[in-house]
């Protein structure tokens, strides 16, 4: 007898040639995470790395009210959370997954918690003007360990972070802009359209150009000037033999829009 598939809680769509959209799914639950969704959300992270096609990732929420509630406390509490895992992703299929290809959050509601940990492992954030954001993890004698207290100090000025983790009060998106910690805010039904414009304006761009330098913009942060010269001369010299490389000055000596392949 088969296995009975788990329900669909996360939802791809390529929105066009270039960018997928992935949806979190379980409205009923504020998005929480579960079992399903770690996996799911794993699943899609590493269908958007093999399509050759896709060059920027919108992740958004089902439920205007909540981005995503974080944990699942009655899974926890029936498995111990190791289920919200996966061997690849980490917490939610997500966190610690590796990819090379930039995700945008469409931010909705509250941004807490564990959906506050899925924002900040994306590139790059579009919040809705009645968003908060925040990490109250301390206000229950937890941590924010899956990358907000690690996260949160690069995004956001040294001590707006620190207060932001040990207060455990949330910060409204219009005071999450000013401090740099989102990109765009719009109103809520702008937020996708609003991510989709961001995320079109990137796939115009060279992919591999554009991968390889947000690589080495993120290990600038916590490498010397040395070594992150070094790392960005590796990164350009491996550009050099590809098509794109090629076609970027012809493109411009032509007059003409660039034709990318991503190779």
């Amino acid at each position: 007898m088969s296995e009975t598939p788990a329900v669909a809680v996360v939802r791809y769509e390529k929105i066009d040639d270039h960018v997928a959209l992935v949806t979190l799914d379980r409205p009923e639950k504020r998005n929480a995470v579960n079992a399903a969704m770690a996996a799911q959300l794993d699943a899609c992270v590493k269908r958007a790395e093999r399509d050759p096609e896709v060059r920027a990732v919108i992740l958004a929420s089902s439920n205007d009210a909540a981005f995503c509630a974080g944990a699942d406390l009655a899974e926890v509490a029936a498995t111990g959370g190791q289920s919200l895992y996966t061997p690849d992703g980490g917490f939610a299929g997500f966190i610690a997954a590796r990819r090379r290809k930039p995700w945008i959050a469409a931010a909705t509601g509250a941004v807490l918690a564990g959906g506050m940990e899925l924002c900040l492992a994306c590139e790059m954030i579009v919040a809705a003007e009645d968003s908060r954001f925040g990490v109250p993890e301390v206000k229950r004698s937890l941590i924010a360990a899956e990358g907000g207290v690690t996260r949160l100090v690069k995004a956001a000025p040294r001590a707006v972070a620190l207060e932001l983790i040990a207060t455990g009060d949330p910060i409204g998106a219009r005071r999450a802009y000013e401090i740099g910690l989102v990109n765009r805010v719009v109103p809520r039904e702008q937020v996708l359209q609003t991510a989709l414009a961001l995320a079109r304006a990137i796939a115009a761009n060279a992919p591999l150009a554009v991968q390889e330098s947000l690589a080495v913009a993120k290990a600038a942060a916590v490498l010397g000037d040395d070594a992150a010269r070094e790392l960005a001369q590796a990164s350009l010299q491996r550009l050099r033999g590809s098509e794109d490389y090629q076609e970027g000055p012809r493109a411009f000596l032509e007059k003409r829009a660039p034709v990318w392949k991503g190779r």
